[in-house]
């Protein structure tokens, strides 16, 4: 009888991981059927979450209008996603010119876009600018700056579309945020540019972001053990997230303990 059972947990093991093949197959192929001919605004597509999200959605059939500052990247872009795809099964992505800390642009932006398509189904907020520093290093007008390409621009951006989405009664807003929004971290008064060891992957990020907008989530917290592991020590045991953060800039700075 120990034989037999032995035997069966393979084989139980390896059913279960089938199904969990085969629903995460049918999960993805329903997220972009979600999508298909879909109007969706992503910007700051040049970065890499933002070539990963133009990925995953112009495969799935959407339409495109793909927004970053620098038009040869853009244009690079395009060439990518078209090289790539099914012609039959996707749309020529639009591209626009757009920084979001240059206020003036976003509303010609997005005048420019509802005259294209006429909606705006999606729209990704994906642009942020980071910097690293110590608060009394960074200037005035840099934070300035900073709160004009990841508040006030993509917030303009948004209540240029929303009227459109609500004369629709339809649409998403998706908004991609650090997971410092949750968490302060010393050095990092102002954004900052965490390295990919510590980050989930663009080409995760752009998934859970397409299974985001099927799903229509309100919130999404998507991080690995060590990020996600100290975002709940800062709820729960303020003391000691504290206490750990200070050992760290005292280390980073050679502070020496007092007494």
């Amino acid at each position: 009888m120990g034989v037999p059972a032995v035997l069966m947990l393979p084989l139980v093991l390896l059913g279960i991981s089938g199904l969990l093949f085969v629903y995460q197959e049918v999960s993805n192929l329903w997220s972009k059927s979600a999508v298909q001919n879909k109007v969706v605004v992503i910007t700051d597509a040049i970065s890499g979450l933002g070539k990963e999200c133009a990925r995953v959605f112009h495969t799935s059939g959407a339409r495109l209008v793909l927004c970053g500052k620098n038009w040869e990247r853009l244009q690079s872009l395009h060439d990518a996603l078209i090289s790539v795809a099914d012609p039959s099964k996707t749309f020529t992505p639009k591209l626009v010119l757009l920084d979001l800390s240059d206020i003036s642009c976003v509303q010609d932006v997005a005048k420019e876009v509802l005259d294209c398509y006429g909606c705006v189904d999606i729209l990704i907020n994906n642009a942020s600018m980071k910097v690293k520093g110590p608060a009394h290093k960074i200037s005035l007008e840099l934070d300035k700056k900073i709160m004009d390409a990841n508040y006030f621009g993509p917030i303009t951006l948004t209540k240029a579309l929303l009227p459109n989405m609500i004369s629709r009664r339809t649409g998403q807003i998706v908004l991609v945020n650090n997971i410092q929004g949750k968490l302060g971290i010393p050095f990092r008064t102002a954004f900052f540019f965490r390295r990919l060891t510590y980050g989930v992957h663009p080409v995760d990020v752009a998934e859970e972001v397409m299974r985001t907008v099927r799903r229509k989530k309100q919130e999404v917290f998507l991080a690995n053990p060590i990020p996600k592991a100290a975002v709940y020590l800062r709820t729960f045991f303020p003391e000691v997230f504290f206490a750990v953060v200070a050992c760290g800039v005292k280390e980073k700075l050679n502070v020496p303990e007092e007494g």
